[in-house]
């Protein structure tokens, strides 16, 4: 038997509402990083309190700065699963870049948005 070149529709269906899943929560955590990063929320009292606390400062900016960092990393996964939404339109999802084998489904169920398989990721991280 041949070995498979491609999944099927059934099969990228599965994965389409997997991603679209993954994505609205995605898309809900990045929004609330966000709002966070703004002071959305706030009532307004935290730009008029006074500022000589200097260690509150600092900390304040290192939080702000991780929160940034997170965001950031959460706007690129967000990137990643939409690409994968219109690699599954075009029918080419779940096709290793580097190999142009299938990557496996249980890889693909734990990261959606791949386009290495494990074995052309190793080789690249053995590279680096």
């Amino acid at each position: 038997m041949a070995e498979k070149t491609c999944y099927n529709d059934e099969e990228l269906a599965e994965f389409k509402a997997l991603i679209q899943d993954k994505l609205a929560l995605a898309q809900k955590d990045y929004a609330a990083m966000m709002a966070v990063l703004m002071n959305r929320n706030s009532n307004g009292v935290d730009d008029t309190s006074p500022t000589y606390k200097a260690l509150d400062e600092g900390a304040n900016t290192q939080s702000k700065e991780e929160m940034m960092t997170l965001a950031a990393r959460q706007q690129k996964f967000i990137q990643g699963l939409q690409a994968a939404l219109v690699r599954i339109e075009n029918k080419t999802y779940g096709i290793c870049r580097e190999t142009g084998k299938l990557i496996p489904k249980e890889r693909l169920r734990a990261v959606p948005h791949a386009t290495l398989s494990v074995e052309a990721k190793n080789m690249k991280n053995r590279k680096n």
